[in-house]
């Protein structure tokens, strides 16, 4: 029994990149086999031997390393997870590179970047340019990006209280450490290894039972596959160029719509970064004001129809109505949840609200994003709740200088300076998007381009580039440094501004 228990525990001393690393030659195998299967021998031999070769790496380092412990703690782990987002897409990229021939090494690395951060955005344009085992491999690395981002979340950054969690009463991730201080205390490995084990299995069972559903409602194996891991993983990559292409219709984007929900707060999966107050979904304010935007912003646009749009040649058919406001309310859903599908319905959404370009609110509604701990980017819809609270309250003390606020049951998840944080993080975000913006513009995007694309890296919603300006941004006619820029922006994007900041922090290393 003691050689049962010690197997693990040896493969957790290992540093966490190397581990990520050798599940990521592992996977590689899985398209090598679908390639096999369909007689692509090309694209398989790049997949099987791009895995071989990274396992031999992988072994001969975990050998070299002995019985070795790493000495970091937190900070590691958090260092581990820079790596995994801008070292390891330059192995992931190897495969793509080899199997498409064609392309150059930057857009292979580039499109890792983007599957792996949950981003999505499409350099390729045509679909039908990519082998089928390629679409595979991307919607996998984006799924194991958002499977790295829900064990993350509870194992390293709720203990290092960022990600969202500044705003928070600190959470206690794993079920099993009684408090905050005990957790900081705790072996990080097993912690990471305890969040895996509750987590990894809730993650694929809803992936498998999406994907069923998929494809009873239609869809092809491969296309319902690829669109079940964007959902959970809110990636939006699309074998089939988008959801209007998967051929499930309606039916498809209505089980899609549900399972998106799980972007909008940890609390519809799982417990385990409960704060103090109540862990009840229906008063979760995340969830709360979630509903509250995928539900009203559709319907302001369904009434805009009669209020502000006379001029548009649509009659009062019931069917036409229906799918108008079925197309707003999955599209907004889908944007809010940084998946960024469009339903099939949306543009007849767009011609009943008499929008021709409603860019600007998807834009918005990708920087609000989705829910702390989620694989959904944006600033979060928590800190959102914080502003909206701290404005009542300064609103309420112009009335009342000398009032004094009652903490009520809606501010249980926040900290005290709960406000003033989620303050600095939105300057941060801000400062990030004008540095993007400002660096793009000077590699030779134009203004609408460059704060398009700015958006859709830092929020990882790639789609946008696609949806939100006047005319469809090609990605693949951008300059190298703008695809560069782009990378760091996406990864900084998915780690969040704090996170960068705490890693160049002597106190956290010394700590």
């Amino acid at each position: 029994m003691r050689r049962v228990v010690q197997a693990p525990i040896g493969v957790m001393r290992l540093p966490l990149f190397l581990l990520i690393w050798g599940i990521a030659s592992l996977a590689m195998w899985l398209p090598a086999i679908h390639a096999l299967v369909l007689d692509d021998h090309h694209t398989s031999q790049s997949f099987f031997y791009s895995g071989l070769a990274g396992m031999i790496v992988v072994v001969l380092i975990a050998l070299s390393l002995g019985s070795r412990v790493p000495r970091y703690g937190m900070p590691g782990q958090l260092l581990s997870l820079l790596a995994t987002f801008t070292v390891l897409p330059l192995f992931l990229a190897v495969p793509v590179q080899d199997a498409l021939v064609t392309t150059r090494f930057v857009n292979a690395y580039f499109d890792m970047v983007s599957a792996i951060t949950t981003t999505g955005a499409d350099i390729w344009g045509d679909p039908g340019r990519l082998p089928p085992s390629v679409h595979l491999w991307r919607a996998m690395v984006g799924w194991l990006g958002g499977l790295l981002m829900w064990i993350a979340a509870s194992a390293v950054l709720a203990p290092m209280s960022l990600g969202g969690f500044e705003v928070t009463a600190k959470g206690e991730p794993g079920g099993g450490v009684a408090g905050p201080a005990q957790m900081e205390r705790a072996d990080p490995r097993r912690q990471l290894l305890l969040v895996t084990r509750t987590l990894a299995p809730v993650y694929a069972g809803l992936t498998m039972v999406l994907w069923l559903l998929l494809m009873i409602t239609g869809a092809q194996a491969l296309t319902g596959l690829s669109h079940a891991m964007s959902v959970m993983a809110t990636s939006g990559i699309s074998a089939t160029g988008g959801v209007e292409n998967a051929g499930s219709g309606i039916a498809g984007e209505m089980v899609m719509f549900l399972f998106m929900f799980f972007a909008l707060s940890r609390l519809t999966f799982s417990s385990d970064t409960v704060t103090s107050g109540q862990g009840r979904l229906d008063m979760d304010p995340e969830f709360r004001t979630g509903l509250l935007i995928v539900f009203g912003v559709p319907m302001l646009l369904f009434l805009r129809h009669w209020f502000a749009a006379y001029e548009v040649d649509a009659g009062e058919d019931l069917l036409q109505a229906l799918q108008a406001l079925w197309g707003a309310v999955f599209t907004v859903m889908s944007f809010l949840s940084t998946t960024g599908f469009e339903s099939v319905h949306w543009q007849a959404a767009r011609s009943w609200s008499g929008l021709e370009t409603p860019g600007m609110i998807l834009l918005g509604l990708a920087v609000f994003g989705g829910g702390v701990a989620t694989t959904a980017g944006g600033v979060k819809l928590l800190r959102v709740y914080a502003l909206y609270l701290n404005g009542l309250r300064e609103m309420e003390r112009l009335v009342h200088p000398h009032s004094v606020s009652g903490a009520g049951d809606r501010t249980k998840r926040l900290q005290k300076n709960g406000a003033f944080v989620a303050w600095v993080f939105f300057m941060l975000f801000a400062l990030s998007l004008a540095l993007v913006s400002t660096a793009l513009a000077a590699v030779g995007s134009s203004f609408e381009q460059s704060l398009v694309l700015a958006i859709a890296a830092l929020s990882t919603t790639g789609p946008l580039t696609e949806s939100a300006s006047s005319a469809p941004i090609v990605l693949n006619q951008l300059t190298e440094p703008a695809k560069l820029i782009l990378c760091i922006a996406m990864v900084l994007g998915r780690l969040e501004t704090l996170a960068f900041i705490a890693l160049l922090s002597p106190n956290l290393w010394r700590s």
